[in-house]
C-alpha cells in the first residue's frame, strides 16, 4: 500500500493532539500566534530529535530543504529566530504535561522477562550535565563553571522515567528526594538509592509512607549489631545482621532498627547495604541493589542518543522544554516497541525512524513488518491496536 505521509506525520498522530491543545489552551500560549504554533513547536523539536539535530541554525536549514514536506506537518514557516523565542516564551510546563499523559499509558508497560520482583521497584538517581556558565548563568556549579542535574525516579519493571527534575549543579541529589510526596506510590514500594543519598529522616519518611529502601551504607556511619538476623546464605552473601544507629541524633531521626546485608561481587569488592526489609533473602537484598544500575544504563542510553547534552537554547524554560520534548520522543519510542514487539534494541528503533523519518514510507514496513504480519501479531497479542494513546 503506497503511503502519502512521512514517518514523522506517522508518529505525531500517535500523540494526543486534543489533550496537547488543553494544556496549550490553559497557558494562552498560542495567544494572537498566526504562523507557528506550539504543536509546530513541538513537531519541530521531536524533528531535531529525531535527527540529532545541534543547533537552531541546522535546524532551520535542513526543513527549507525539506519544504515540500511542511504542508502535511502542519508548518507554514521556520525560522531559528522563531523558534529560539517559542522555545525562551512558552512555558515547559506544557511539554511537561504531554509527557505525563504518555507516562499514564506507558505504565502498562512491563519487562516481564527481566524482572523477578513482586514489589514495585524504583531506583532514584541525579546525572550532571555540563554547560556553559556564560550563556547559562542560571546553571552554577563553579566559579568557573556551569552545569546542571537532572533527577530521575526509574521505575524499573518497564524502565520508564517517573519523575524528572531539573536543578542547578550545586543542589543536591538528595534535597529533590526530600520533596517528594511517596504517599503516590502503591505500598509496599521498595527505593534504591546510592549512598549519596543517605538521610536518615528521608528513609524514616519513606517507612512511614508505608514503603521499604535499600541503600548503600556510609563509611562513617556509626551503627553497633544487635544480632545475627540470618546465618549468611546464597552466593556472594559475607553477613546479614539487624543493627542499630550509636549516635542519639541519628536515632532521633531513624528511631528503629535496620538489617545490614555484606555483600561480595565476583571481583571481590565487598558492600554494606541498609533496608528496613527484614522478610526478603540477603540475595533478594543484593539483587535490588544491583537492579539500581538500571538508572546508570538509562542515563548512558539518553546522552548518547537524545539531545540532552547539547541545547537550542540557553534558559532554563528552554533547556526545560528541550529535555521534556527528549523524554516525550522515548516514551514514544518505548511505547511503539512494546506494541510492535520489536525484535531489536531501542537504539536500532531509534535509527531506524531517524533515517527515514522525513520519508514517505509505511511506518512499520520501516520498522521491519509487513501490514498483514503486524494485524496477526496483534491479533496474536489480544491487545489494544498500536500506538493509541
Amino acid at each position: 500500500m503506497t503511503n502519502t505521509t512521512t514517518v514523522l506525520h506517522q508518529l505525531l498522530n500517535l500523540l494526543p493532539e486534543q489533550q496537547f491543545q488543553t494544556f496549550v489552551r490553559q497557558h494562552e500560549a498560542d495567544k494572537y500566534v498566526k504562523k507557528f504554533t506550539t504543536f509546530n513547536q513541538l513537531t519541530v523539536l521531536l524533528y531535531a530529535q529525531m535527527t540529532g539535530k545541534e543547533c537552531l541554525r541546522e535546524i532551520e536549514s535542513d526543513l527549507r530543504i525539506l519544504d515540500s514536506r511542511w504542508t502535511e506537518l502542519g508548518l507554514k514557516s521556520i525560522a531559528r529566530s522563531t523558534l529560539a523565542r517559542a522555545n525562551a516564551k512558552r512555558p515547559s510546563a506544557i511539554f511537561e504535561s504531554l509527557f505525563y499523559v504518555l507516562f499514564e499509558q506507558c505504565q502498562k508497560l512491563s519487562d516481564g522477562e527481566n524482572f523477578s520482583f513482586k514489589n514495585p521497584l524504583h531506583a532514584i538517581d541525579a546525572t550532571s550535565i555540563s554547560v556553559c556558565l556564560s550563556l547559562m548563568d542560571w546553571a552554577k556549579y563553579r566559579t568557573q563553571k556551569g552545569a546542571f542535574r537532572l533527577h530521575v525516579d526509574l521505575d524499573i519493571r518497564n524502565q520508564i522515567p517517573e519523575l524528572i527534575d531539573l536543578t542547578d549543579g550545586k543542589t543536591h541529589e538528595v534535597t529533590v528526594v526530600q520533596d517528594m510526596d511517596f504517599s503516590q506510590y502503591p505500598k509496599g514500594t521498595i527505593f534504591v538509592f546510592d549512598r549519596g543519598y543517605v538521610d536518615y529522616a528521608l528513609l524514616w519518611k519513606i517507612v512511614n509512607a508505608g514503603h521499604h529502601f535499600v541503600i548503600r551504607r556510609k563509611q562513617n556511619a556509626q551503627t553497633f549489631v544487635l544480632q545475627v538476623h540470618r546465618l549468611a546464605k546464597g552466593k556472594g552473601v559475607l553477613k546479614d545482621e539487624r543493627i542499630a544507629f550509636a549516635l542519639p541524633e541519628a536515632q532521633e531521626h531513624y528511631p528503629d532498627d535496620l538489617r545490614q546485608v555484606t555483600f561480595a561481587d565476583e571481583d571481590g569488592n565487598v558492600y554494606e547495604y541498609l533496608t528496613d526489609e527484614f522478610r526478603l533473602s540477603a540475595a533478594n537484598i543484593a539483587e535490588i541493589y544491583k537492579r539500581r544500575w538500571d538508572i546508570e544504563t538509562f542515563f548512558r542510553w539518553i546522552k548518547q542518543n537524545l539531545k540532552i547534552k547539547t541545547f537550542i537554547g540557553t534558559s532554563k524554560n528552554a533547556v526545560m522544554i528541550q529535555i521534556w520534548v527528549a523524554m516525550i520522543y522515548y516514551l514514544l519510542l518505548k511505547w511503539l516497541s512494546h506494541c510492535i514487539n520489536f525484535r531489536g534494541s531501542l537504539t536500532t528503533l531509534a535509527r531506524k525512524i531517524s533515517a527515514s523519518c522525513m520519508h514517505k514510507f509505511q511506518l512499520f514496513e520501516v520498522l521491519g513488518y509487513s501490514e498483514k504480519g503486524l494485524k496477526l501479531l496483534h491479533k496474536a497479542r489480544a491487545g489494544p491496536q498500536m500506538c493509541i494513546f
